[in-house]
């Protein structure tokens, strides 16, 4: 006894597996009371159309129609057009040479408005090319593509250990995946170490100017050092602009020639540096201790603090002649004992300014601002056309 699986034409679903006796007829009949409908021809599943029941083998899969032209299953789909949403007939895609099967809902469905969508959505449209084993060719990364094809079956973003994220997202940005486009850049965003604003500290910097050239200009700018012991130190001719040297230990270090225009120095220590012709045009100084610091240049290289905060510094026993501090701020400060021989202080905030015993000869405090200003045992006389506040 033999044994077929009878189908209605044009559908892989639903078969009834029946016995098959006597004549062609016969068979017609049982199609008919298994199926439901009223058989008139059978087809193999070539789409050959059966005449004599001695053609039938064992476990043959036929097609049963009702006179209707044979329809392959494999290649036609029951849905009515316009109802491309619904597609659920399955593709294999070739993609960068490896194969890839799923249905044309999945491309479709989830983002209607994807290339993807777009190339499978109607058939032959696009006029997609083909390999030899009928699947679909599309030149791009079967890797960054793997992940874009299990998102749009389950609405998941997954990547396997060793995908690089933005080879993904360039691929989803390719397709026109936009819900997916901003999985990944979320999940890049996570995936990046934090920043590291972690100050440097004595040792790290040490290592950096031995493995420096004397010679060469050590660029420092915009680093973190704040609370760095830096004391003792030769930073000649370092770039500290705009660096954070704020609570730092700077005592007795060579800061010569050192830029630190605009670097945050507030509470810092610079007890008995070696301060020669320094710029720190504009810096921030407050609460800074400077005391017996030397800012006079044998050579005549003077230093430069134009616009620098120094509210509250104590700079006692400092030498600065020459030094430029025009239009800075020494409010409160404690500049006692300094030697401040034809230094510009014009411009300069020295309200409540402690300049006992200072050496102001050939100073110039031209519109500098004296309100509160202590000038007692003073080492020469201080004329008033060096002053007119």
């Amino acid at each position: 006894m033999r044994r077929v699986t009878l189908f209605l034409n044009g559908s892989p679903k639903n078969g009834k597996v029946v016995a098959v006796y006597g004549t062609l007829s016969d068979l017609l009949s049982v199609a008919s009371n298994k199926l439901g409908i009223k058989a008139t021809s059978v087809y193999n599943g070539k789409g050959g159309l059966i005449d004599d029941i001695a053609l039938i083998r064992d476990d043959d899969v036929l097609f049963v129609c009702e006179g209707e032209p044979f329809i392959d299953p494999q290649t036609d789909s029951k849905v009515p057009e316009g109802l491309s949403g619904s597609h659920t007939d399955w593709l294999t895609l070739n993609v960068g040479g490896r194969y890839f099967t799923t249905t044309r809902s999945t491309l479709v469905n989830k983002e209607p408005d994807s290339m993807l969508a777009h190339m499978f959505k109607d058939k032959g449209v696009w006029g997609n090319k083909q390999d030899h084993r009928g699947a679909f060719l599309i030149d791009r990364s079967p890797e960054y593509f793997e992940p874009i094809l299990n998102y749009l079956r389950h609405g998941q973003l997954i990547v396997n250990d060793g995908i690089n994220l933005l080879g993904v997202l360039e691929e989803a940005r390719f397709f026109g995946i936009d819900s997916l486009i901003e999985h990944l850049e979320v999940a890049i965003k996570n995936s990046q170490p934090p920043e590291d604003h972690s100050p440097i500290s004595r040792k790290e910097f040490v290592r950096f100017l031995l493995a420096t050239p004397t010679k060469s200009e050590l660029r420092c700018q915009g680093l973190n050092f704040s609370g760095a012991d830096l004391s003792r130190l030769d930073l000649r001719y370092i770039n500290f602009k705009m660096a954070n040297l704020s609570r730092c230990n700077l005592a007795h270090a060579n800061l010569c020639c050192a830029n630190l225009e605009r670097a945050d120095l507030s509470g810092s220590v610079l007890d008995c540096a070696n301060l020669q012709g320094v710029k720190m045009l504009c810096s921030n100084a407050e609460g800074a201790s400077l005391k017996l610091c030397n800012f006079e240049d044998p050579s005549g290289l003077k230093a430069n603090l134009e616009g620098a905060n120094l509210k509250g510094v104590d700079m006692e026993g400092s030498q600065m002649t020459g030094i430029n501090l025009r239009v800075a701020t020494l409010k409160n400060a404690k500049l006692k004992n300094c030697n401040l021989r034809g230094a510009t202080l014009a411009g300069t905030d020295l309200e409540n300014c402690d300049l006992s015993g200072c050496d102001l000869q050939e100073a110039n405090l031209r519109g500098s601002n004296v309100k509160g200003a202590i000038f007692e045992e003073m080492l020469t006389p201080l004329h008033m056309s060096q002053s007119v506040r």
